[in-house]
């Protein structure tokens, strides 16, 4: 077939050749005429010949191209109907105008033509109307990769299903590691005989064997409370899928047999990098799941998204004098290093923030250093506004700085200490954080995703109720000239009070200890009552809140208030707490709209449903039993079925 098909002419070449021909036989006529007649006829019949040749060119040529065109035609009419590719075309409305045979088999007995884009995929009209080029779903079995030509109101089908399958195989063998770590191990032996101790380590070992054997998951002990395990994507999956029950069988096992609270965090990291990579991100992963408390799973993957499961117990309290003795004297070593401190909590702070800042304050102070404390006067709830009051009576008013003036005065050699939060987003002035060289956090919370960047000392104690208790252990290994007097002392101890609900919730042995040393330094536990005082209209408000109360799958409160009305932030906590303490209430929830144009959820458990995992959810974060979110952009009713939606996914399906 000729590679250039066009219509024939006679050729330029042949044209000269005869014209030359007929010059050349005019010659010979000229010199020689019987020659000439001889070359005449002969020349004649070459021409004859030429010509004969052409025409027959010419027409096998045009048979030829409507040959062509007619087989062109045909493939073209059997590729728009046969053609394994879909297309469809459609109206304004977005309603099937045409579709192919190809596509329309998918309809079964009837026909896509004339209904809405919709029966393909509920995606297409919105990647159309978003002016997306591509869009890609599942009809039936078949994965259909959807090219859209909006201008023509045009869409291609094109089948990918093997691709796609493919991609998944490829992905679901992709390297994942992971860390299995035994939270309180060496707590629970170090008082045990090695025959006990040795019948611990075999209950351990034998579940995780048997845990993954039945995965398939290789795992292999690198000390006596630590294990690496090797597997892949498709393994991670089906783990996930099945809650990662190993958490429930460690606990249950260990604690039926024993009586002891033995329990396993994981740290997995994923994604398509080295595998280097991989295993600082599961050691990092594993670092965030104990600094939540340990007893769950931590999955984090290239981007630095993390997925939390498990968490379902109050942790053990494990830390040591030993470390709170080395916290305290790498704390002075620091303040003594920097031209001046800043101390700040969380934006609207409460007691615990407050008294704890006092606290490290006052460490500043002994060690003879500047410092001062950051703090919003016009951000304060009732309670705390009467503490600050106190405190502005006192020599420390001079203390007490806005975080504009800090951010005037602050240099690369300040030292910036975080009490009460670890989160950028909820400190005082966040704008300080990148302005200094060293930051200390110290804080009660269960670590979050988010976290303050590169911080030089973290003192964080999920164990702990509060900021202040750590902070006044801290106090106690300071020096001996350091003096509480009666405010200060009672400011770390309304702290105390406000986060353990009056010594009620997360309150262990050492809690009692912080509290009996502020006692000897004169905390006035009258003073503290009077800082929580509430006012009548306060507790009118409280109660109209629980009479707008929902009870929820028999045992979970959630109160909210009317649109348009404004509780504070103290009062909603006061409300979850109330809600608690009535019969058969394992969690309450309580919402409300807040002063500051967001929408505030405070929430509370007796230690059967995890309202931190639920509020971190909502992006807020807390303890397992006390916890809290704000949100932005949303109504009270909105906030309350994403709670709604949130908690049947947690408590429904088993995972907390």
């Amino acid at each position: 077939m000729r590679k250039v098909i066009k219509k024939y002419d006679p050729s330029y070449h042949l044209f000269y050749t005869y014209l030359i021909a007929f010059i050349l036989l005019g010659f010979t006529w000229f010199l020689q005429w019987i020659l000439g007649l001889v070359m005449s006829i002969l020349l004649g019949i070459a021409l004859y010949y030429t010509i004969r040749q052409e025409q027959k060119e010419t027409i096998e040529q045009a048979e030829y191209i409507m040959t062509l065109s007619h087989r062109v035609r045909k493939v073209g009419e059997e590729a728009l109907l046969e053609m394994p590719v879909g297309i469809v075309l459609y109206s304004e409305d977005f309603q099937i105008e045409w579709v192919n045979a190809y596509l329309n088999q998918f309809a079964g007995e009837g026909s896509f033509v004339g209904e809405s884009l919709d029966a393909f995929s509920d995606k297409l009209k919105l990647a159309i109307k978003e002016d997306h080029s591509t869009v890609g779903f599942y009809l039936e079995s078949v994965y259909f990769h959807v090219i859209i030509k909006k201008e023509e109101r045009l869409l291609y089908f094109v089948d990918q299903t093997k691709q796609v399958e493919i991609q998944k195989d490829y992905d679901n063998h992709q390297p994942v590691i992971g860390i299995v770590f035994l939270d309180n191990y060496e707590e629970i032996t170090q008082t045990m005989d090695d025959t006990a101790k040795s019948q611990v380590n075999s209950h351990v070992t034998t579940i995780l064997n048997q845990w993954s054997d039945h995965y398939g998951i290789y795992l292999k002990r690198t000390s006596q409370d630590r294990f690496l395990a090797l597997m892949n994507q498709e393994i991670l999956l089906k783990l996930e899928k099945a809650k990662f029950e190993i958490l429930n069988e460690v606990r249950e096992l260990v604690s039926d047999n024993k009586n002891i609270p033995l329990t396993i965090s994981l740290g997995i990291g994923i994604g398509r990098d080295t595998l280097p990579q991989l295993g600082k991100r599961a050691q990092s992963s594993l670092d965030l799941a104990l600094g939540r408390g340990g007893d769950q799973v931590v999955i984090r993957d290239e981007e630095g998204k993390v997925q939390f499961f498990g968490g379902k117990t109050n942790p053990m309290e494990k830390r040591t004098r030993v470390r709170a003795r080395v916290i305290s004297d790498a704390l002075k070593h620091l303040m003594q290093e920097s031209d001046q401190i800043f101390i700040m909590g969380h934006k609207s702070p409460d007691m615990d923030s407050i008294g704890s800042a006092i606290g490290v304050l006052k460490i500043a102070l002994v060690n003879e250093l500047e410092a001062f404390i950051v703090i919003d006067v016009d951000d304060l709830d009732v309670g705390v506004d009467r503490l600050v009051a106190e405190i502005e009576q006192t020599e420390l008013k001079d203390r007490l700085i806005t975080p504009e003036d800090a951010l005037e005065r602050v240099t690369k050699s300040t030292l910036t200490v975080v009490v009460d939060t670890h989160r950028p987003s909820l400190v005082a002035e966040a704008k300080l954080l990148a302005k200094t060289d060293h930051v200390v956090v110290i804080d009660h919370h269960r670590r979050g995703e988010e976290f303050i960047d590169d911080p030089t000392l973290v003192y964080m104690e999920p164990y702990a109720s509060s900021t202040a208790e750590l902070v006044t252990e801290l106090i106690e290994y300071q020096s001996p000239s350091l003096k509480l007097n009666c405010l200060e002392a009672t400011a770390l101890l309304a702290g105390i009070i406000v986060d353990t609900n009056s010594f009620t919730f997360r309150t262990g042995a050492r809690t009692f200890d912080a509290a009996s040393y502020l006692r000897s330094k004169n905390a006035d536990t009258l003073l503290v009552q009077s800082f929580l005082e509430e006012d009548l209209e306060d507790y009118i408000m409280r109660s109209h809140l629980i009479e707008r109360t929902l009870i929820y799958k028999d045992s979970i409160a959630i109160a909210q208030a009317e649109p348009g009305q404004v509780f504070s932030s103290v009062v909603i906590a006061q409300t979850a707490d109330t809600l608690l303490k009535m019969r058969h209430i394992s969690a309450s929830f309580v919402i409300s709209e807040r002063s500051d144009g967001r929408v505030g959820i405070s929430a509370r458990s007796a230690g059967d449903v995890n309202v931190q995992v639920i509020m971190e959810q909502m992006n807020g974060g807390g303890h397992l039993t006390n916890a809290a979110t704000q949100l932005e952009g949303v109504t009270t009713q909105q906030a309350k079925e994403q709670l709604l939606e949130i908690i049947d996914q947690s408590i429904g399906g088993g995972d907390e």
